[in-house]
């Protein structure tokens, strides 16, 4: 087993969790059109949780351990799944569902997480963890803190994360067409507001000054769910 300060064994440890939170959020898309109509996702045999159907090599692997060594903030996408709006029964309400899904069951996946994690440290209470116990501990831990960022990321009102599709579900009609024009402009305007902007003015950096706040929070109350679990 490779040491814990191993720079490879720390992007092992958030790879790991990543993919596998990248995959469900992804699933959970497809999973919900098709129970609203629109089995695209289904016949493109996308509800797979095999990872090689999700996985995009540079956003799922490569960017995000690149962002841990630096000690950056850490993000990353797989391939989309599809969904075909006008498949589903209600294709305005039915985006905003099939958009909420994602985040919803990385809060799931987060509170999975924090139960394992507490029954890890309940197990091995008063005992030294052995190298493959700390690397599930360290995986877990990460598990986690990757779940809650991914859902408050995509829960972000900025094309083409999913928290502008349920924008675009409660605006009305020509306010939502309008919105969803910015789709095409998506890349462009990602890089101004996450990485152009916070470079010239830190007082707009929307991960710090949006989602920190409510990361840590939640953090905390997923760390209280542990702490139960382990028996504390």
């Amino acid at each position: 087993m490779m040491p814990m300060d191993n720079p490879i064994y720390d992007a092992l440890a958030l790879i790991i969790p990543l993919v596998i939170a990248i995959v469900f959020h992804e699933v959970s898309h497809g999973y919900v059109a098709k129970l609203l109509g629109d089995p695209t996702a289904y016949e493109r045999k996308r509800l797979s949780l095999n990872p090689l159907r999700h996985v995009d090599p540079v956003g799922t692997v490569l960017l995000p351990g690149a962002l841990a060594l630096a000690g950056l903030p850490v993000f990353g996408w797989a391939k989309p799944v599809p969904v075909n709006a006008q498949r589903l029964r209600n294709p305005r309400y039915g985006m905003m569902a099939v958009a909420a899904a994602g985040p919803g069951s990385n809060l799931i996946m987060a509170g999975i997480g924090a139960v394992a994690l507490g029954l890890v440290a309940r197990t091995y209470a008063g005992v030294e963890p052995g190298a493959i116990t700390a690397f599930t501990i360290a995986n877990l831990t990460k598990f986690i803190q990757i779940n809650i960022f991914l859902a408050l990321f995509n829960l972000l009102p900025i094309p083409p994360f999913d928290g502008s599709h349920i924008v675009e579900g409660v605006l009305p009609r020509k306010a939502a067409r309008a919105y969803a024009g910015l789709h095409r402009y998506a890349m462009p305007l990602l890089l101004v507001l996450l990485v152009a902007l916070p470079s010239v003015a830190p007082q707009l950096d929307i991960v710090s000054r949006v989602l920190y706040p409510p990361f840590t929070w939640m953090l905390e109350d997923f760390g209280r769910l542990a702490a139960w679990a382990a028996g504390a």
